[in-house]
């Protein structure tokens, strides 16, 4: 998985939450999570999460070589359970 293609799926992700905006406060959040400290040291300089990690979730995912692209509807799905898990977690 190549920067161009994380920045195709970081497309994806912006795509499937137009229509999403109760979700846009959680996508913002995972954001902050997944961007590497000091993102603008490393190329492609720009704040999208590490290529070895995004392959990792792909391949834990899908399954194969780390190569499958993530749905709009399994990103929303995350997005939903990320903001499920953090209402749980702050009404304990």
């Amino acid at each position: 998985m190549e920067g161009d293609r994380v920045l195709t799926m970081m497309w994806t992700v912006v795509r499937s939450l137009a229509r999403h905006p109760r979700l846009w406060p959680t996508a913002f959040a995972q954001f902050l999570v997944l961007v590497p400290p000091r993102w603008w040291r490393r190329r492609p300089w720009l704040p999208v999460p590490d290529v070895a990690y995004l392959r990792f979730r792909m391949v834990t995912a899908y399954g194969g070589s780390g190569d499958a692209r993530a749905t709009s509807e399994d990103v929303i799905a995350y997005l939903q359970w990320c903001r499920s898990m953090r209402v749980l977690s702050s009404a304990g």
